[in-house]
């Protein structure tokens, strides 16, 4: 994920002036809340979260193979 840094408050900031990572999450798309000057919280806006959550089937399948290919002498000892 890209992360642009013009959309990073401090979380002092966004407790005091919330409204700031509103406007921040309208302009961008979303907002990182940095908590110790590290990224702790994403804000996005609520139509977001499906495509954000959301893997397509294809890609769940690619990683599923993947992994299995991967650990197979593992799953084999556990199939036993």
């Amino acid at each position: 994920m890209k992360i642009d840094t013009n959309s990073l408050v401090s979380i002092t900031e966004a407790n005091q002036n919330f409204s700031k990572v509103a406007r921040l999450v309208d302009e961008k798309g979303a907002a990182v809340i940095l908590k110790n000057n590290a990224p702790r919280y994403l804000v996005l806006e609520f139509g977001q979260l499906e495509k954000a959550a959301a893997a397509p089937d294809e890609d769940v399948m690619d990683v599923s193979k993947k992994i299995l290919a991967q650990h197979k002498k593992a799953f084999e000892e556990l199939a036993k």
